[in-house]
């Protein structure tokens, strides 16, 4: 990766911001609003748990001894792993699930944990890299996948990429199990090297001590099942560890990918010098889509995250304040001319990523 340093925007072009931050500001306080959670964000915290432990506790105490049971409670965990990725840890670990910082951290370690990720690691490559350069070549990790998978036209073309838009939804699913073994390790090393742990007021030490320390309680418990229920085989308990992890992983990437590769979205080049011709907050506008805001059940699943618009904008904002917030941004867009991604459907902005898979394929 290009060192992001020496990358900067147009920042004299700030009037869009300024007057959308300004509108958003006006709206929480004349409606004496927080921009943190509410009881919507607590109860929607408690069901996700819920989901997730309770058909963990009915496999661990072998309530229907029956390997098919026991396969699709291991589904329901995997749904609700994503649902815990999406609503609970994403907001601790951009801060804005509470005003209490402690709170937030604790929440943002322990909920990825149960992806089997790593708190400091996902916040450089997601807060500090992703949300800062998005669809930046060389630089936004998002956008750059294995040498098998192409999701921006300035990366290098293989011939095998013309196969990308069938496969590449095959290893959406292994996304959790990267995390769960190997990714933070070389995730680890790379952010050390680039300075990002000295940054954060952190060692390479400590933070693989947690890593491993982390690793091994979550094994450990995932584990159990297996230790206890005397029925259960190797093979039942690891169909039930892949199940749930491809279960997760694929829905993470179906809520991530069409928000940022699509065909209506941008990937802006710097220049030879580290320019980039937007300001921060238009580049977000033209390299961020949104989908499917219009359905309200979807976006309480789904965290807000089908409002990418809104949360690269104001990422210290709760999500479940973007439905609301939604219409002052796309008002504030249109009246300075600059565009606002919009697709109605899910079905549409998956579509969108498909094509974009396709064309990314074949375009050297």
């Amino acid at each position: 990766m290009s060192n992001q340093n020496v990358i900067r925007f147009n920042n004299t072009n700030r009037q869009f911001y300024t007057e959308c931050k300004k509108r958003v500001d006006f709206y929480f306080r004349d409606n004496n609003l927080s921009k943190n959670g509410n009881m919507n964000m607590y109860l929607k915290t408690a069901f996700m748990f819920a989901a997730y432990f309770v058909p963990y506790l009915l496999i661990t105490l072998n309530v229907f001894e029956s390997k098919w049971v026991w396969l699709l409670l291991s589904a329901v965990m995997g749904f609700a792993m994503a649902g815990i990725g999406l609503c609970v840890m994403h907001d601790a670990n951009h801060g804005s699930y509470s005003k209490n910082t402690k709170l937030n951290r604790f929440l943002g370690y322990i909920t990825i944990s149960f992806l089997g990720g790593h708190s400091l690691n996902w916040r450089i490559q997601h807060n500090v890299i992703h949300h800062t350069y998005t669809n930046v070549h060389d630089i936004d990790e998002d956008i750059a996948p294995p040498g098998f998978m192409r999701f921006e036209p300035h990366a290098k073309h293989k011939w095998i990429h013309k196969l990308q838009f069938i496969y590449a939804w095959f290893f959406y699913g292994m996304m959790t199990m990267m995390w769960s073994t190997t990714k933070d390790f070389k995730q680890l090393n790379r952010y050390s090297k680039a300075g990002h742990l000295k940054t954060a007021n952190t060692t390479y030490a400590a933070e693989l001590a947690l890593i491993i320390v982390s690793k091994v309680v979550y094994y450990c418990y995932l584990l159990l099942p297996f230790l206890l229920v005397k029925e259960m085989t190797f093979l039942n308990w690891f169909c039930g560890f892949v199940v749930m992890h491809y279960l997760a992983g694929l829905i993470l990437a179906m809520i991530f990918q069409p928000a940022h590769v699509a065909g209506e979205t941008e990937f802006p080049l710097p220049t030879d010098e580290g320019n980039i011709e937007n300001h921060w907050a238009e580049h977000q506008l033209r390299t961020t889509m949104n989908f499917a805001t219009g359905d309200p059940i979807f976006s309480w699943l789904v965290g807000g995250l089908n409002h990418q618009v809104e949360h690269h904008l104001f990422p210290n904002i709760c999500h479940v304040h973007y439905p609301k917030i939604s219409k002052i941004v796309k008002e504030t867009a249109k009246e300075f001319n600059l565009p606002y991604l919009d697709k109605k459907t899910f079905v549409g902005a998956l579509w969108s990523h498909e094509q974009m898979l396709w064309k990314l394929g074949r375009a050297a």
